[in-house]
């Protein structure tokens, strides 16, 4: 094995790297960073070639915040012929465990783009030649590795694999999403992404369910609290802004126009807290924090604004500051945080806190 192949968003290469090499770096498994600026892809190349499925065992790739996806990359292959590019890759994938899917894919970007097209087409062939060669199964197993080939142009391509229960599911690790046109503004596309990236189906069944109580930091127009009022909740939005007129037609919608840095819920039975505020990270993550800690919330999905450098190293520091005072309170959560594909300079974060912190969350 090479190395490990992440896949982010255009621009965010340095916040990748310097992520990928924290974790390498604590797990003792060093290496060095191979990438191109606003490529939307990093490859981190290890030392030692028999390390790189440790490392990417260890790393738990659902508590990396900038990455999409993480590839264990057995070979970089160039200067594939045009009249038969299958067959290299067959060497290559020949003494690899049997997949039980396959992605053809190329990073985000505008470069990259036209390649897309070329990907589609050649995924079909080449599933049926690894079929042939007992590389794949017959049908799809998630529960199996899957293969990548991240073509670069058409004659250049990564190849190697995701592990399954360590990866994202989606092709290019990007969640598409059509945007509703009866919500009021394209940010509503965040907390939907949010809902579906750090929720499992099983868990939006029962935690995303009709009759929920929630509060809006930040409000207003109300993208945000279009996603939790079209599944059922009832919403108190807080902002000096207006909201839709269309969400407070619905009567599930309480309008504050107060600070959402002074408001505090009169009913003490919310169960989600969402926050879309355009201030500074730290001040938004000791606010998300104090929620949690008084027990108002018992979970909540929140952007961290970052600067235009140093992204990592801020998001560092503003979840440490977040989870130091949770511990300092005595609390037991789950936090994630990811750099989201409908995110721009921003993370989003979820928390949730385990164990009941109050009675009945739907009365």
């Amino acid at each position: 094995m090479l190395g490990i192949l992440l896949y982010c968003r255009p621009g965010f290469e340095n916040d990748c790297a310097n992520e990928i090499q924290d974790k390498a770096s604590e797990l003792e498994i060093f290496g060095y960073i191979k990438t191109v600026r606003h490529s939307g892809f990093v490859f981190y190349q290890c030392y030692n070639p028999e390390e790189v499925e440790t490392l990417a065992q260890s790393i738990n790739y659902a508590q990396l915040i900038f990455a999409r996806q993480m590839i264990v990359v057995k070979a970089f292959v160039e200067n594939l012929p045009l009249d038969d590019r299958i067959s290299p890759i067959l060497e290559v994938t020949r003494n690899l465990p049997m997949g039980g899917d396959i992605y053809v894919e190329t990073p985000e970007g505008d470069e990259t783009k036209p390649l897309l097209t070329f990907c589609r087409k050649f995924t079909v062939p080449l599933r049926q030649a690894l079929k042939k060669q007992n590389s794949l199964t017959a049908k799809e197993n998630r529960k199996k590795i899957c293969y990548h080939l991240c073509f670069l142009d058409n004659q250049s391509t990564y190849i190697g694999y995701s592990i399954p229960n360590n990866r994202s599911e989606l092709y290019m690790g990007i969640t598409r999403l059509r945007f509703p046109s009866e919500a009021p503004s394209r940010s509503t596309l965040k907390l939907d992404e949010a809902f579906q990236v750090f929720l499992t189906p099983e868990e939006q069944e029962t935690r995303l369910t009709s009759g929920m109580r929630a509060v809006d930091l930040g409000a207003c127009p109300g993208g945000w609290t279009y996603q939790l009022v079209r599944r059922g909740m009832f919403v108190s939005c807080v902002d000096n802004g207006a909201m839709a007129e269309s969400l407070m037609e619905t009567g599930q919608v309480t309008h504050f126009m107060e600070d959402g840095f002074k408001f505090e819920p009169e009913r003490k039975n919310i169960y989600w807290l969402v926050c879309d505020m355009i201030e500074k990270p730290k001040r938004v993550a000791k606010l998300m924090a104090n929620w949690l800690i008084e027990g108002w919330c018992k979970e909540a999905i929140f952007n961290l604004k970052l600067p235009m450098k140093k992204r990592y190293q801020e998001a560092s520091q503003d979840l440490k500051i977040l989870t130091d005072m949770l511990e300092e309170a005595g609390m037991t959560y789950q936090l994630q945080a990811k750099h989201l594909y409908h995110d721009r300079e921003e993370i989003t974060v979820h928390v949730s806190v385990i164990g009941n912190v109050w009675g009945n969350v739907k009365s």
